[in-house]
């Protein structure tokens, strides 16, 4: 059985109109329970346009349409996956997501065990961290020149309603944003 993690739609609840977005995701490594991974997506900023009104859809409900994929996984043996996910506002035009993936690893020290790839579903980069670093994430992108728009924690606990729909959507607010993400089962 396989878990997969989208993001629908975001709103930002703030008056500016442009912004450099992007994201910082953290989750339960999928084979040691000592660990973590982290990553920032998408590769390049999301530019947000004043034409937006600060909301920007993921999935525009055509057929065949899905949100941004954040993560794919095997579902974890207790039912329960930890995932925390910031959204941050670039104030360089050349930063990019690999930048900040160094500078969180920077920051993290020895905690940071090294960049893995191929993991969760995706083939973007992860840095492996150790769990214990888990808490120090926020301190180490306060760290980084970039401004921080919110946190949502989307740890979820897979029960009976998953079995009866497939797709359970949430919506959450945190700091500047309010994010609406989908968890998925697969039975495959």
């Amino acid at each position: 059985m396989k878990i997969r993690l989208e993001i629908n739609q975001l709103t930002i609840d703030r008056p500016k109109k442009r912004w450099q977005l992007y994201f910082v995701v953290v989750a339960e490594h999928p084979s040691d329970p000592d660990k973590m991974v982290v990553t920032t997506i998408p590769t390049d900023p999301i530019k947000v346009t004043p034409n937006q009104e600060n909301n920007i859809h993921f999935d525009d409900d055509t057929p065949g349409s899905e949100g941004l994929l954040l993560l794919q996984r095997s579902m974890p043996p207790g039912k329960e996956l930890n995932v925390h996910f910031y959204v941050r506002h670039s104030r360089s035009d050349v930063r990019n997501a690999a930048n900040a993936l160094q500078d969180i690893a920077k920051e993290l020290g020895i905690d940071a065990l090294g960049p893995t790839e191929n993991i969760l579903g995706t083939n973007i980069t992860w840095l492996e961290i150790t769990k214990k670093a888990l808490p120090h994430i926020g301190k180490a992108l306060a760290r980084i020149p970039d401004r921080d728009m919110g946190f949502i924690s989307m740890f979820e606990r897979f029960g009976d309603e998953f079995l009866a729909d497939g797709e359970i959507d949430r919506k959450k607010t945190g700091g500047f944003c309010t994010i609406v993400y989908s968890w998925a089962i697969e039975m495959k």
